[in-house]
């Protein structure tokens, strides 16, 4: 199976407010940049949007090592997530999950590869990191340029 590095980023002006999402996957000598955007979102939902996209992306079954600065997705995809779809999707306050139409999404995109999910520190001069962060940011631009 192919090894991917998939680094993801989320960015909003404004929470909520227009968004957009990166994702920089690599593959050897390879590389794929993917963006886009949302006029009206958040940061945990661009955040989520990345993760889905740049799984989305692999089009065979890979072993992915997937980079996140989002605690929320990092934390959600491997230590929430069972524990939601146990309750019917309702968190441990018994109030309806945020964002689970995303949250399916992502656990359907997982199911596809062998992900290790690992988090990052934000704006700390990682490159993969630091490139996830430009392409969300450019998801931003090309909406606004197009609206």
């Amino acid at each position: 199976m192919k090894e991917v590095i998939i680094y993801t980023d989320g960015a909003c002006k404004g929470n909520p407010g227009i968004g957009g999402w990166g994702a920089w996957l690599t593959f050897g000598e390879h590389e794929k940049r993917l963006c886009g955007g949302e006029q009206d979102t958040t940061n945990n939902r661009m955040e989520l949007m990345g993760a889905i996209e740049g799984l989305k992306a692999l089009k065979e079954k890979c072993v992915v090592t997937l980079y996140t600065d989002s605690s929320y997705v990092q934390k959600g995809i491997t230590e929430w997530l069972a524990g939601w779809k146990r309750k019917g999707w309702k968190t441990a306050s018994k109030q309806p999950v945020k964002n689970k139409d995303l949250w399916q999404m992502l656990d359907e995109e997982c199911q596809r590869h062998e992900v290790t999910w690992k988090w990052v520190k934000g704006h700390a001069g990682i490159e993969g990191n630091e490139i996830a962060d430009e392409l969300a940011n450019q998801g931003i631009e090309e909406l606004r340029a197009a609206s």
